[in-house]
C-alpha cells in the first residue's frame, strides 16, 4: 500500500505537522482537518479517502480514512483503520494493523471518538 495526499498548494512535508501555515497558495492545516489521501491497494486500484481523525491508542497512532466514490460521497458507511506515524521529515506514513487484537483495540477507540464527538454536537446544539 502506498498513500499521497492532497494538499492544495503545499507538500506533505511542509504541511504534515502544521496547524496553519501562510502558503500563498493555500492555507494548510492539521493532517485530519482537511485533506484527503489516494490510497493504492494491492491490486493497484486506487481509493481516494476522506481523512476522519488520527487518534492514539498506547504509545501509537490510528487514522481513520472514509474511502469515497468517483462523487465524493461515502455510500456503505465503511471506515478503514490503520497505524499513522511520521518520518524524521514529517511525511506521514500509513502501516496496515497487523493483529486482530491491535485491530479491535483501534477500532475500540475510534468508537469512543466518535460517541465523543456526538455527545459534543448534542451539548452544542442545546
Amino acid at each position: 500500500m502506498t498513500e499521497e495526499f492532497t494538499t492544495g498548494g503545499c507538500s506533505p512535508s511542509d504541511c504534515a505537522s502544521c496547524s496553519g501555515c501562510s502558503n500563498p497558495e493555500g492555507n494548510c492545516q492539521d493532517i485530519e482537518d482537511r485533506r484527503t489521501i489516494t490510497l493504492t491497494l494491492d491490486d493497484d486500484t486506487e481509493v481516494e479517502c476522506a481523512i476522519l481523525t488520527i487518534f492514539p491508542v498506547a504509545a501509537k497512532e490510528y487514522i481513520a480514512l472514509l474511502p469515497l466514490d468517483e462523487n465524493g460521497q461515502n455510500q456503505n458507511g465503511e471506515v478503514y483503520l490503520y497505524t499513522f506515524a511520521r518520518t524524521e521529515s514529517g511525511d506521514p506514513v500509513l502501516s496496515n494493523i497487523e493483529s486482530d487484537e491491535e485491530y479491535n483495540k483501534a477500532a475500540i477507540a475510534f468508537d469512543t471518538v466518535l460517541q465523543n464527538a456526538k455527545d459534543s454536537m448534542e451539548k452544542i446544539e442545546k
